[in-house]
């Protein structure tokens, strides 16, 4: 078996901390230690809306720069004289704090707000002491600080003259207590003396999250508990770059063989730029990785025989930043299964590379038989909140075997993703596509294959639910059927939004921008794509978690859609159960109507008037052939409402649709009416047509696509980075800008499992010179008056500019009067 790493395609020199941390011998009297101190000064309960903590400051309503009173009250509606003071609470042995305020009259505030009433944040403080070695004097090595379930957390110096020099320094939280996520190394705001020790004051934002700490009347209560863990541990170790391996990513092999492309190696620095040099038997382009920052670097697998030892051993080289080369052997464990029969298989997992650099892994279960002539196509299975099927495989038990079709399981990136939004998507059809590529890799295999490209059958579960009718509607060209159950229609409808702080101080006017940027992720808007789709929609009657009024309005809004559509559409209530049950899926409606999607792939019937509705043009696909692919306002809804008549002739009626267009292998008519013009097609029904508005009402029809140079509806967009995203930071190591951009890498790997790169600026400003920067989405992090945001926006592409070393929008300075500003 050769090993060979991926080469990345770019000429990247990627930071990478690396590093096997011995635990040194050393007595307690000859290390730092640091101690928590157990009670918690807590102010609280403030009123905010569901993830609203991620814009909001977390010290709110507190000014960390002013001495802290807690003798002091503030205003909070949430309290019976509208004010609120500050309470004690104590964590354990372990860290783990739970939060509440019985004293708030929580059934009234629901009694009118409903569960959205139950949404809180809380201002936490304690404090933490470091204490020197008793004997020597090694420098203070730095913190690893895990906060789970806690939004973000600062240290802060509690004497007084360092108080003045330093600004709140806020890190994320493992608020969703994200699995595998590694802690935080942390530095202090200044160094602890050498021979007394030195007290710091740690602050938290505690939120509570309906979708994280649920409904507290499942349990019998009445009163919202926050359930807070923070371990606070002296980092330890000689060595400076970190083998992980919980960040690795590894696929089983099936009687041998790799079932994956690659497999991923996870590597940590714990200080210093390291440099991965080459793995064994191939000099590869260097990956670098930036201090306290985590990557999984690839080793893309080419196997000729098979593999049986448990333990397969890889040499990696590193360097250091001064060039110290060094060599380590790394074993990662194998998993072995055997091949599936008819009466016995396991899950497998599998891999492939996402965005480039990133191994990632999905679950499938095989089917029971192989195909019979032409593939059959898989299901996709999208699970809920907070379930890792990478590690936990309760979930995938409850999925019943089929006879011919592969059930796909894809991680979305990380347990809870993007609510199969942007990554979490793209990762889900990634999944079908390497599916197929593996299938085909050995002879052995082709018998199960799937066809590239395959329509699928979708179904999911609570997030996963929401997910399914995400995907469906966006995608409804690639699916055949789809079965969401306990699903919410959209985040904003699940818990409301109606005990915002923010929407007290905002411009209605801009307020209305913030909002509008929700439109590509609102289900409801999209269901006039899936009146022609089978769906089957199941909800318990009882359902705890999800009420079950989403799933019978998300139907009701599909049946007004379309009242005439060919489409099998039902709504399965359970009477009496809840949020999740074992035959969810597991049941005689389920698999019949599976039957009956899965059994053939011709295309479905459009009905004779249908409406294609799009928001993302780059985050949509087409129904019955139709694809609308720019907008003339992007950010907006546009709509193809599409009516053929009797005689094959389509008219088509557009809304903020810049240009279209129609595969004619998927849609037969004989002519296209839009606007003033009467649009004859060829012949060749093999063909797409391409349609681009020249104005108001004259439309021209070309054969090939017009080049797409719209920009992305929304900055979260930039999360769909074609390969990692790039951070171009100052080449002075110690610069705020660094920091805030180690920071941002640490959360997209912890939230998002997305890969990030370092450039120095001055390596930047020399690739965009040459045209060799990575195809990746880049942040810069620094002043405007550096080199590389002026050649860029020299450019002319966007309308900002960088005038007198200020930025402007339109000519117009933007100032912290009315731009947006980084102080933590």
């Amino acid at each position: 078996m050769l090993i060979r790493h991926n080469l990345i395609l770019y000429q990247l020199f990627l930071h990478l901390p690396f590093g096997m941390a011995q635990q040194s011998a050393l007595s307690d009297d000859a290390i730092w230690r640091v101690e928590l101190n157990k009670t918690w000064d807590v102010l609280g309960p403030f009123p905010i809306h569901a993830r609203e903590q991620h814009y909001l400051s977390p010290s709110f309503p507190l000014n960390l720069s002013e001495p802290i009173n807690l003798n002091k009250s503030w205003p909070s509606s949430y309290g019976d004289d509208g004010k609120v003071s500050w309470s004690k609470a104590e964590s354990d042995a372990n860290g783990t704090l739970s939060v509440s305020f019985p004293n708030i009259r929580w059934q009234s505030l629901r009694a009118t707000e409903g569960w959205a009433a139950l949404q809180h944040h809380a201002v936490l403080r304690t404090q933490l002491t470091v204490y020197p070695p008793r004997f020597g004097s090694a420098p203070f090595p730095g913190l690893l600080i895990q906060l789970i379930q806690g939004s973000f957390f600062s240290i802060l110096p509690i004497e007084p003259a360092h108080c003045e020099q330093h600004v709140a320094e806020w890190m994320s939280g493992n608020i969703y207590d994200m699995e595998r996520a590694l802690p935080r190394i942390v530095e202090l705001p200044f160094a602890p003396s050498l021979d007394k020790p030195t007290a710091y004051n740690i602050f938290i934002s505690g939120d509570y999250e309906i979708r994280l700490f649920g409904d507290p009347a499942v349990k019998g209560s009445t009163s919202p508990v926050q359930t807070i863990r923070l371990t606070v541990d002296v980092k330890k170790g000689s060595h400076s770059l970190m083998h992980e391996p919980s960040q690795d990513v590894l696929c089983d092999f099936v009687d041998g063989f790799a079932f994956g492309e690659v497999i991923g190696m996870g590597f940590r620095s714990l200080s210093g730029w390291w440099t991965i040099k080459k793995v064994k038997l191939v000099l590869p382009h260097a990956v670098l990785i930036a201090p306290s920052q985590t990557r999984t670097i690839p080793v893309i697998i080419i196997q000729e025989y098979p593999f049986l030892e448990s333990q397969l051993q890889v040499e990696v080289t590193i360097a250091s930043s001064d060039e110290n080369i060094k060599k380590h052997t790394i074993s990662l464990p194998i998993s072995h299964i055997k091949h599936w029969t008819d009466i016995a298989h396991e899950p497998i997992r599998a891999t492939y590379l996402y965005a480039l650099t990133t191994p990632t892994v999905f679950v499938i279960v095989p089917p029971v038989m192989p195909s019979l002539g032409e593939p059959h196509p898989p299901i996709l299975a999208l699970h809920g909140a907070g379930v890792d099927v990478i590690d936990q495989c309760s979930w995938i038990d409850y999925l019943p075997r089929r006879r011919y079709n592969w059930i796909i399981i894809p991680t979305g990136r990380t347990s809870w993703g993007l609510d199969w939004h942007g990554p979490s998507a793209r990762d889900a059809w990634a999944a079908v596509d390497a599916l197929c590529s593996i299938l085909q890799s050995k002879r052995q295999w082709h018998g199960w294959q799937i066809q590239r490209g395959s329509k699928v059958a979708i179904m999911g579960h609570s997030n996963g639910g929401q997910g399914a009718w995400y995907l469906a509607s966006r995608y409804p060209d690639r699916v055949l059927g789809v079965v969401p159950a306990a699903a919410y229609i959209k985040s904003q409808a699940y818990v409301p939004l109606s005990m915002s702080r923010s929407a007290h101080y905002i411009d209605p006017a801009l307020r209305t921008i913030l909002e509008s940027s929700l439109t590509p992720d609102d289900n409801d808007l999209y269901l006039s794509n899936l009146v022609d789709i089978p769906v089957l929609a199941i909800h318990g009657g009882n359902d705890e978690n999800v009420p079950v009024w989403h799933s019978r309005e998300a139907m009701s809004i599909l049946q007004t859609r379309g009242p005439n559509a060919n489409a099998n559409v039902i709504f399965h209530e359970d009477p009496g159960q809840g949020h999740w049950y074992p035959s969810v899926f597991d049941n005689e409606h389920v698999q019949t109507f599976m039957d009956s999607v899965l059994s053939t792939q011709e295309r479905i019937l459009p009905a004779s008037k249908f409406t294609l509705t799009v928001s993302v043009p780059s985050e949509s696909g087409s129904l019955h052939g139709w694809k609308i692919e720019s907008l003339l306002l992007p950010g907006r809804l546009a709509r193809l409402q599409i009516d053929t008549d009797e005689f094959g002739i389509t008219k088509v009626l557009t809304l903020n649709v810049h240009s279209f267009s129609v595969d004619l292998r998927l849609f037969e008519c004989r002519a296209v009416h839009i606007g003033e013009s009467m649009i004859p097609l060829p012949a060749d029904q093999n063909t797409t047509l391409h349609f681009n508005f020249t104005n108001r009402t004259m439309c021209e029809v070309m054969e090939n696509e017009l080049a797409n140079s719209q920009p992305p509806s929304r900055i979260q967009d930039i999360l769909l980075s074609p390969g990692p995203i790039t951070f171009v930071v100052p080449d002075t190591p110690s610069c705020k800008g660094v920091t805030v951009a180690l920071r941002l890498a640490h959360d997209l790997n912890v939230y998002h499992k997305l890969d990030s790169n370092f450039l120095l600026e001055s390596t930047a400003v020399m690739m965009l010179k040459t045209e060799t920067l990575p195809p990746s989405n880049t942040v810069f992090i620094g002043h405007p008056s550096s080199t590389f945001p002026q050649i860029v926006l020299d450019k002319k592409k966007t309308p900002f500019a960088v005038k007198d070393s200020h930025l402007l929008l339109n000519d117009i300075v933007l100032d912290d009067t009315n731009g947006g500003r980084c102080d933590h």
